[in-house]
């Protein structure tokens, strides 16, 4: 990625090189374009889950620390910059997810017939449903026998139906580890879905289950309680507020945790932003000065 990515750098000589979130391109992208000399920008800076094991965790901290603007979503993340003496180039836009939830979320309400399709339909005049949602793909699930089995255990436990959308690193794994076949009758497996599909399953469900932290925002932003198969989180924030519970792959937490998370006071917010991130940034780009 370092090669290809610099030799379309120095063809189109970009103004600065804008990179997102915290994946291996994130961190070439922002690489390659420091060494040419290039500003860089980092959307969804200053995310901390202080679990170095994580490879996303190194490549947010180096992403951060070679960048000339960081884009934090929450006041949080501004404060671990601070606490890492980054505090230049720093500025508190809100998330961009936010923007693109609120935008679509109506487009997904009158398009998405992903309810219908799986006999989900909501009783009249009800906003939630009384099925789950739940998604697994980080590797120290899928890979990890113990881990998966664990989770699926848990999950045949919870009274309701599941909807699961497969990731093919979890179906590789569940079919290597003879799950596959013998999964709870309560879990309905299904493709992955669109993101207005899965948006629009998400808004109505009961409750999600996942290990992914795009999702455990996801739940926070649409008042949807979240339960999730990690030790950690970089989005601390869903967690504070009372609409995220942290369980790993344990399955008796997992269960446990399920009516917990119900049961649980919450408060809601605009811990992530306005719907007005995107507009920041742009404004922060367009007027910035090597």
């Amino acid at each position: 990625m370092l090669a290809e990515i610099e030799a379309v750098l120095q063809k189109e000589e970009p103004y600065m090189v804008l990179v997102y979130g915290d994946t291996n391109s994130t961190l070439a992208g922002a690489l390659a374009a420091v060494k040419l000399h290039i500003p860089v920008a980092h959307v969804e800076a200053g995310l901390r889950s202080f679990d170095r094991s994580m490879p996303e965790e190194i490549n947010r901290i180096v992403t951060d620390h070679v960048s000339d603007l960081l884009f934090c979503p929450t006041q949080t993340a501004v404060d671990n910059l601070a606490a890492e003496g980054i505090t230049t180039g720093v500025h508190l836009t809100g998330d961009v997810m936010v923007d693109a939830l609120l935008y679509n979320m109506e487009i997904a309400e009158q398009s998405s017939t992903v309810l219908e399709d799986l006999d989900l339909e909501l009783e009249q005049d009800l906003v939630k449903g009384e099925y789950y949602v739940a998604t697994v793909h980080w590797a120290s699930n899928t890979d990890n026998e113990e881990n998966l089995n664990s989770i699926v255990k848990a999950f045949g436990e919870i009274d309701g139906p599941i909807v699961f959308p497969a990731h093919p690193r979890t179906v590789k794994y569940l079919k290597k580890y003879d799950l596959y076949d013998h999964l709870p009758e309560n879990i309905c497996m299904i493709e992955p879905l669109s993101y207005l599909d899965m948006l629009h399953l998400m808004r109505h469900a009961k409750m999600i289950l996942t290990d992914s932290g795009g999702v455990q925002k996801e739940a926070y932003i649409l008042n949807v309680p979240c339960v999730t198969l990690r030790e950690n989180t970089e989005w601390v924030e869903t967690v504070q507020d009372g609409w995220n519970v942290l369980v790993g792959a344990n399955k008796e937490k997992i269960v446990e945790s399920v009516c917990d998370v119900s049961c649980g006071e919450r408060v809601s917010g605009e811990r992530f932003g306005d719907g007005r991130a995107v507009k920041r940034i742009v404004e922060t780009v367009s007027s910035f000065e090597m």
